[in-house]
């Protein structure tokens, strides 16, 4: 089973590549972050007429997250667990059955939490510990548990093309980067870190100063598994051509491939 996740920087406006990028990729299903329209305003006719069944957590003009399956969805679940008064559209959670037995997909979009010092980035931390409380949470059912998304974090030194330029960002401060680690700390495995250790696996190129062409990129995206999935792990992947193709989202996708 191939499981994927994408941080589309606008459905609406990326649905041409998306819908290729289904056609050439075939994913079985597929996390989307930053789909910028409310639910009622996802654009479902052309993916579900590649049979996807759809379910979205929008959210007007910012934020939101989608899932997409081939498979019927056995129950999806909005919103991240500990903050009530959240109303930010940034998690969405799914059973899946399959022949080999039932999957959990969560779509995760964590804050960005620019500037530093503000209350943005004490979000951020906070949503971070939600995560971590959540997904220990799911872990006590000893399922296959696939979490991906724009985790708004770049791990390490090595996930930058140049360390140095974000030394003043959120996505490399030190308490981002050991929340990271808290969550990874639970059992969960980074399913790229896991396949292509090393430098240079960017999954985000800003639209400025020529990043993409020069490849000055970053590593945000990330897919976590449990121990039962990543014991399943066969192989995992960038998609980095979807970055180089017309009107593109500043992200490409990250996928993972199951024996499941």
């Amino acid at each position: 089973m191939k499981i994927a996740t994408w941080n589309i920087n606008g459905v609406k406006a990326r649905i041409d590549n998306l819908v290729r990028w289904l056609g050439e990729a075939k994913p079985d299903v597929v996390c989307l972050q930053e789909i910028k329209t409310e639910d009622h305003s996802f654009p479902r006719e052309p993916l579900e007429g590649l049979g996807y069944n759809v379910a979205v957590h929008g959210q007007k003009g910012f934020h939101g997250v989608a899932l997409l399956s081939l498979r019927p969805f056995d129950e999806v679940t909005p919103r991240l667990p500990g903050d009530a008064a959240d109303e930010h559209s940034r998690y969405l959670e799914a059973s899946i059955s399959t022949d080999g037995g039932s999957i959990r997909v969560a779509s995760i979009y964590l804050p960005n939490g620019n500037p530093i010092g503000t209350d943005k980035f004490a979000y951020k931390l906070a949503w971070f510990e939600r995560l971590r409380r959540h997904a220990a949470h799911l872990l006590q059912h000893e399922e296959v548990l696939v979490m991906g998304g724009d985790y708004n974090v770049i791990a390490t030194p090595e996930d930058a093309h140049n360390p140095s330029a974000w030394t003043e960002d959120a996505l490399f401060q030190p308490a981002t980067r050991a929340a990271w680690r808290k969550v990874t700390a639970l059992g969960l495995t980074d399913a790229i870190g896991a396949t292509h250790p090393g430098g240079g696996h960017f999954t985000f190129w800003d639209y400025q100063a020529g990043a993409w062409q020069k490849d000055n990129g970053v590593r945000i995206d990330h897919l976590l598994l449990s121990p039962q999935a990543a014991d399943r792990l066969r192989g995992a992947g960038i998609d980095r051509a979807t970055r180089g193709w017309d009107k593109p989202s500043d992200h490409v996708p990250v996928w993972v491939d199951l024996v499941v």
